[in-house]
């Protein structure tokens, strides 16, 4: 009986969970101009307007170029930061280290808020580098704790034993902790895009003419529902499902063997 219990728990969660993409999926084929019940027939007309629409198009690029740039820095500098704090115990680490956390607890509307303020003050216009600076702001502290928490005492030992056989800094780090740590940095840089390929509240905040996918896909809201909101969520989906898997058949499980 448990087991039973155990296993519809199990499929309830997986459908609440998923029942929401799978109709997000299934009306993108939806032959009619409106994404609701009862399904009229299967057509692909909707994809082909959003891959014909240039204005869809332009902010997919946007979204890639913020996503891959904002999540290589953040994973480089919350590599760095926590290499450093990993290898020397300095006064007051544990403060260094709740600051580099602190952006996590705080919501993105007053961080997007902050940074319009400062970008503000010192000139820097809305465009997709102030987003992008923005989503570093956001995922570096995720990076970091990501890559401080899989820094175990074998990779500082590792690190140690570099240096003492007259390796320089960028080597040990370069040839010895990237690849120990390369699971958990792959892990950081698709969480950061991931993150940051979703964000819409800094991306609408800080920016103006060039808008990433997320902006673009609410301006087309505005107007009502229509298949095609579905077609993009559709793709945006797809690149997810296919980024897990490419993890999870290369890097997770090199590290499990």
């Amino acid at each position: 009986m448990m087991r039973f219990l155990s296993w519809a728990y199990l499929a309830a969660t997986f459908a609440f969970i998923l029942l929401p993409v799978v109709v997000l999926v299934v009306f993108s084929f939806q032959d009619g101009r409106l994404p609701v019940p009862p399904f009229r027939g299967a057509t692909l007309r909707w994809y082909g307007e959003i891959l014909g629409n240039r204005a869809l198009m332009a902010a997919l690029r946007n979204s890639l170029l913020v996503a891959s740039g904002s999540a290589l820095v953040s994973v480089v500098l919350g590599f760095l930061a926590a290499s450093g704090l990993a290898r020397v115990a300095l006064p007051g680490s544990a403060l260094m280290r709740g600051v580099l956390i602190a952006p996590m607890t705080v919501s993105y509307l007053i961080i997007a808020l902050g940074l319009l303020q400062m970008f503000n003050q010192v000139g820097i216009r809305p465009s997709l580098i102030a987003t992008g600076i923005g989503h570093v702001v956001i995922n570096l502290p995720l990076c970091f704790a990501i890559l401080y928490a899989a820094m175990g005492e074998h990779q500082r030992n590792a690190m140690r034993a570099a240096r003492d056989l007259g390796a320089a800094e960028w080597q040990v780090l370069w040839l010895i902790s990237v690849p120990m740590l390369a699971p958990a940095v792959a892990a950081a840089f698709f969480l950061s895009f991931t993150f940051s390929w979703d964000e819409f509240i800094i991306a609408f905040l800080l920016t103006r003419f060039d808008v990433t996918l997320p902006v673009e896909i609410w301006s087309m809201l505005r107007s009502g529902l229509s298949p095609k909101t579905n077609a993009i969520g559709s793709l945006v989906f797809l690149v997810s499902v296919v980024m897990v898997v490419a993890l999870e058949l290369t890097l997770f499980r090199k590290a499990r063997t």
